[in-house]
């Protein structure tokens, strides 16, 4: 079914929530289940309150007691309820039901949905603002495949009917999009946000699959959740798929690094390599319980000063990061502290930036942190939290010289400051490195690779040459 023709283009006048769901219970092939646990039936009732609601609703349930959804949809056996596993079990048990227990003899136009919610809300002491997994499955053509939109959002309001009124309408936006706006998945995201604030709801994950979105590349998904505020932090594994860093930093050891990583070298390679080895000989670090992640700044992703972002040399630098076997993290964090208050959400656990010599002077640059009331003090009692410490990489400087934490040189105001943190642990020279690879600049590499030349093969880790040239990365031509 084409439902998207039937809908005019709204430019500057975004639809009620009352006009969505009319529309959806208008329209005779969209016929469903919703299932909601944790928040009410906060989606559905919108539905029901605009009449037309026996042309769309199978069924309604919200199986709110832990047994009798259970019994419905299967035990966690100790896992968490509110998880993506949840969502699908939920989704995979209704679309089930909805395939038995409807002839589709008797339906033959009738394309099946399901939305389904598992949340939390903020709880009584407000200590835990809350957060769920939303998601629908549903067809676009009764005799095609089913197809699956699933997030996780993070609630930021601090009343509990205050949120649930937000999973309320986000839901009819969900559903809505999924009909009517699903040829332009990265517009539909936008959407999401009809009738609701940017500041009412995070939405930090979301995954698009199925036949009508094989074409989607999830981690364009994820910079367009960065790009639009939705949130400030998106994660993918080498897998490419999106995945939500509560559940991948949670009381995690992590260790950390940033850069542009256009391309990856040689000297990306050896400060993994050589940093990891020192952090898994620390006593607070144990190695099942590590997860190293590469983070890009959305600023280092920016190709020109209109704010454009080439997307095809965002998964170029993904990819590569993916060969190696490195998961990623995009996100907003100009300033180092803020990534570690990012990690300070989810462990306590002895944590590691790993940065080189120009990074760290970098960070003791007051102009970077005027915004801040306590200024730099404030900054870095963010940054150097009671779990947190900074492994540093050497560099060659224009003379020639290696400089390390012992040389390396801050403004004069900071050199006490500097002097306190080096003297408490919290900078550590990280010394098994290889001194020819101090000459290797990712500018220089990314300028040869333009240029066609072939010297920049022998600065770039096994295997990487050969992707660069295969793919075509980077403006490759050769």
């Amino acid at each position: 079914m084409d439902f998207e023709s039937g809908v005019a283009a709204v430019v500057g006048n975004i639809p009620s929530t009352t006009t969505k769901a009319l529309k959806i219970n208008l329209e005779r092939h969209i016929y469903g289940t919703f299932t909601e646990i944790g928040a009410g039936q906060e989606t559905v009732r919108h539905f029901f309150r605009v009449g037309g609601a026996s042309g769309t609703i199978a069924k309604a349930i919200s199986a709110y007691d832990k047994n009798f959804s259970d019994s419905v949809y299967g035990s966690e056996n100790g896992k968490q309820y509110v998880s993506e596993d949840r969502l699908k079990r939920m989704l995979d048990k209704e679309i089930g039901l909805l395939e038995k227990r409807l002839n589709r003899t008797e339906h033959p136009e009738k394309c099946f949905f399901v939305y389904a919610n598992t949340v939390a809300t903020i709880d009584h002491a407000k200590k835990y603002k809350g957060h769920g997994w939303v998601g629908i499955r549903f067809q676009l053509d009764s005799n095609q495949g089913y197809n699956d939109i699933i997030l996780h959002i993070r609630f930021k309001q601090n009343e509990a009917s205050l949120q649930q009124e937000t999973l309320g309408i986000l839901g009819v936006n969900l559903i809505y999009g999924a009909y009517f706006q699903y040829a332009k998945p990265a517009r539909l995201l936008q959407y999401l946000y009809d009738n609701i604030g940017r500041d009412t709801v995070e939405i930090d994950t979301i995954n698009f699959s199925g036949p009508h979105f094989s074409y989607v590349d999830n981690r364009l998904m994820s910079l367009e959740l960065i790009k639009n505020g939705m949130t400030e932090a998106v994660m993918f594994n080498p897998k490419n798929k999106n995945i939500l860093a509560a559940r991948v930093l949670y009381k995690k050891n992590i260790l950390a690094f940033r850069g542009t990583f256009r391309p990856v070298t040689k000297v990306h390679k050896s400060m993994y390599e050589s940093a990891l080895k020192m952090f898994l000989k620390e006593k607070k670090v144990e190695e099942k319980n590590t997860e190293v992640v590469f983070e890009i700044t959305l600023s280092n992703l920016l190709q020109s000063s209109h704010g454009e972002i080439n997307e095809r040399d965002f998964l170029d630098r993904a990819d590569l990061l993916r060969s190696l076997g490195f998961t990623v993290i995009i996100s907003n964090f100009k300033e180092y502290y803020r990534l570690a208050e990012f990690f300070g959400n989810y462990t306590k656990e002895f944590s590691v930036l790993t940065m080189g010599v120009n990074n760290l002077v970098e960070i003791f640059d007051e102009k970077y942190y005027r915004h801040l009331s306590g200024g730099i003090l404030e900054a870095f009692g963010k940054l150097f939290f009671k779990n947190l410490g900074v492994y540093l990489y050497p560099m060659k400087n224009n003379n020639g010289v290696i400089e390390n934490s012992q040389t390396l040189k801050v403004h004069p105001r900071m050199k006490e400051l500097y002097k306190f943190f080096k003297l408490n642990g919290r900078v550590v020279d990280i010394k098994d490195f290889d001194t020819s690879y101090l000459e290797i600049s990712s500018h220089d590499v990314l300028e040869d690779i333009m240029k066609g030349g072939k010297d920049w093969e022998d600065k770039v880790p096994e295997g990487i040459a050969d992707l660069i040239k295969k793919e075509r990365m980077f403006g490759y031509t050769g």
